[in-house]
């Protein structure tokens, strides 16, 4: 018997591949078959007409010539033949070879079985998944390789395969596969079977890929998207994702309360469900530009409350903030918002409250000083005047009194002294309570009253300048104006222990403006209040009332500028 040729593998195979000859043996003797034919039987004819006598030796001498190129022929053929053999053996050779290089190299495990599902083939890569050498599987069922729950099912599906008599296909696109390993250990697969035909029966061939981390890695992500869908939809806050379409691809619980829309209804639908016909425009142009900038995260409508849209068509105030995601090269926008018609409300209550209070509060301050006014009129007029009268009366009476009578001289200089103190004690009760100047003459003398008697009381140098010769203000703002720079210069004698102080006043952009500045020790705005302090706060007071603003610069030993704006029509306070 002839020994089967050895398989040739590698470079080995590449080196000791052989050309065919041009012609093959079959081809040739097509060719010169018909030769070798008439040949053989001019032979026999020369043969047989020098036996019967018919120029025996040349007929002898035609049948041997012709018979050695028949002869001749014949072993050229016979080598053809044989050559043409010896190379598609060692073709074929080559051929196994790559193949089975090819199996053996792939990173996929492979496994052939015949008709009877038994193992004819089992690549190295087999070998590592399964953990089974190939010498102790080669020869066995199938079944070895596969979990014992699953090895009828296995086995009827290869045999329907067989009788589709399709080429290849993929094995359970459905469900996962799987393999067991030589340890006992069984592990997903993801395979693919083909069949194909050697000598009259069918070869099945798997090949099969061991998926174990790709099924952990998608075990994980489902754990973690689950875990995501659980905090989404336990989150308190609405949850919107969109496309760059704008239309929806997540909708959390919260936002399906918050909208009253189902899930399954807003899934696909357009945002523009949610918001306004009159914001719509604004807010696709809104997001337009967001996804242009590339900003992380931020806040929507951050200087006022954006408005949203429920499925039944009513409208509510939401308070937003939005972020965005580029995934495989589409971009994502998720809103997360919340309903805040609560404190919407209760905004716009403490908003009415304040109105109230600072009315209120004007309104309180406007008739304090109505008050202030009528009592120091009272004690200018009436009480002074009686007062005036009184001193008056004295002197006659000390005139009419006889010289020699000392004691009631004396008597009626002491009664005479009293009053004149107790004239000028009303006149400054009466001035401290409302200088009738003010409502006389107006803001600016007022003013300048106020300044020269500080500087008379205190001794302190006070600089007065004046921007606006014409400055005319009408109450309440002439009042604040005048407290504010009453309190402030209070302060500066009390506190501040100055060595002088600056005043001015002016009117530009629609406000009046008053600053005082003093030299003196200064202090920390940041720090504690004293107990029972309420200058600086009822100097703020003020000024808000009329919708205006103080700003006090101090420092420890640099002194205290207190810089006040009062806008002239009340609630319109430039920055």
């Amino acid at each position: 018997m002839r020994k089967p040729p050895r398989p040739v593998r590698g470079d080995d195979a590449m080196n000791r591949l052989t050309p065919l000859p041009e012609l093959s043996a079959g081809r040739l003797l097509i060719i010169f078959g018909p030769v070798l034919a008439v040949g053989v039987f001019t032979v026999l004819l020369a043969l047989g007409a020098g036996l019967f006598g018919f120029y025996r030796h040349e007929m002898y001498a035609i049948g041997t010539v012709l018979g050695a190129l028949v002869m001749l022929l014949a072993v050229v053929l016979f080598y053809h033949q044989r050559a043409g053999r010896h190379a598609s053996e060692l073709a074929l050779q080559n051929v196994e070879a790559r193949v089975g290089d090819i199996v053996e190299s792939a990173m996929d495990a492979i496994v052939s079985i015949d008709e009877s599902q038994r193992i004819v083939l089992f690549n190295s890569a087999a070998e590592k998944v399964f953990l089974h050498p190939r010498a102790a599987v080669l020869g066995r069922p199938l079944e070895t390789l596969i979990p014992e729950r699953l090895r009828s099912g296995h086995r009827g599906h290869v045999e329907r395969f067989g009788r589709t008599g399709g080429t290849s296909r993929r094995m359970s696109d459905a469900t996962v596969l799987f393999g067991l390993r030589a340890d006992g250990e069984e592990f997903p697969i993801e395979a693919s079977i083909s069949q194909h035909s050697e000598g009259g029966k069918k070869i099945f061939t798997v090949i099969l890929r061991d998926i174990t981390e790709r099924v952990h890695a998608d075990q994980m992500l489902a754990r973690s998207e689950a875990r995501l869908r659980s905090i989404l939809d336990s989150a308190m806050d609405a949850i919107i994702t969109v496309d760059e379409s704008q239309h929806i691809v997540l909708f959390n619980a919260a936002a399906e309360s918050v909208f009253g829309c189902p899930r399954d209804e807003a899934i696909g639908a357009p945002l523009a469900w949610f918001i306004p016909d009159r914001y719509r425009a604004e807010h696709a142009r809104h997001i337009r530009r967001f996804g242009e900038t590339g900003l992380s995260p931020r806040r929507m409508g951050a200087q006022r409350i954006v408005t949203g849209r429920r499925r039944s068509g009513e409208e509510f105030p939401i308070d937003a903030s939005i972020s965005q995601i580029t995934e495989n090269g589409r971009r994502f926008y998720t809103v997360i918002l919340r309903d805040v018609t609560e404190r919407a409300q209760a905004d716009e209550a403490l908003r009415r409250s304040r109105e109230e209070l600072r009315e209120l509060a004007l309104a309180s301050h406007s008739v304090r000083e109505q008050e202030k006014s009528r009592i120091a009129r009272e004690l200018h007029d009436e009480l002074a005047q009686a007062l005036t009268a009184l001193k008056l009366d004295v002197g006659w009476i000390r005139n009419h009194v006889p010289a020699d009578d000392g004691p009631m001289a004396k008597k009626l200089g002491d009664i005479s002294s009293l009053l004149d103190a107790t004239v000028a004690a009303t006149r400054r009760i009466s001035a401290d309570l409302r200088p009738l100047m003010l409502d006389d003459l107006g803001l600016l003398p007022a003013i300048e009253w106020l300044v020269q008697k500080f500087t008379e009381r205190n001794g302190i140098p006070c600089e007065l300048a004046i921007e606006v010769p014409d400055l005319e203000l009408k109450d309440p703002h002439a009042s604040a104006v005048f407290r504010i720079l009453q309190e402030s210069l209070t302060n500066a004698a009390r506190h501040a222990q100055a060595s002088q102080v600056e005043v001015s006043i002016d009117r530009r952009d629609g406000a009046v403006s008053l600053t005082v500045r003093d030299n003196g020790r200064g202090f920390s705005p940041e720090g504690p209040r004293k107990p029972g302090s309420y200058g600086l706060m009822g100097l703020r007071e003020r000024a808000s009332l009329l919708g205006g603003e103080v700003k006090i610069a101090s420092e420890p030993g640099r002194g205290t500028t207190v810089e006040v704006r009062i806008p002239l029509e009340a609630g319109k306070v430039e920055p």
